[in-house]
């Protein structure tokens, strides 16, 4: 993995002069909307800019940098990884992509996946 490039990425999702995530500055760089972002974490979009803070909301922030750094493993160009995390249907998860498998509460699935193709076929 190029481990700059992620530490790039987690400096730039980064909230300010906090420990926090920014859901602007990740719903930025996977091209999502604010209120997808709000959606996917289960909570009002007012939250993204009024509690930040808020623990639903950036443990899905976590999930999404978790498996944006395993995705990196697979995919080392961040511009790829971000479209195999959006785009990619897996059929193995009935044509679903990585993102949507977060949605769904499956992120340790979707890291379980792209550790098993990062490796190659073992079969």
């Amino acid at each position: 993995m190029n481990a700059t490039a992620f530490a790039h990425v987690l400096e730039s999702v980064r909230e300010a002069g906090t420990s926090h995530l920014s859901a602007a500055n990740l719903a930025n760089i996977l091209g999502l909307q604010q209120q997808d972002l709000a959606a996917m974490a289960g909570v009002h979009r007012n939250t993204l800019r009024t509690h930040p803070e808020s623990p639903k909301l950036q443990a899905v922030l976590r999930d999404l940098m978790r498996v944006l750094s395993a995705a990196l493993e697979v995919q080392p160009d961040i511009e790829r990884a971000l479209f195999l995390i959006k785009n990619q249907p897996i059929p193995a998860f009935r044509h679903k992509t990585l993102l949507q498998l977060v949605q769904e509460g499956r992120t340790d699935d979707a890291i379980d996946y792209l550790e098993s193709i990062s490796g190659g076929f073992a079969g």
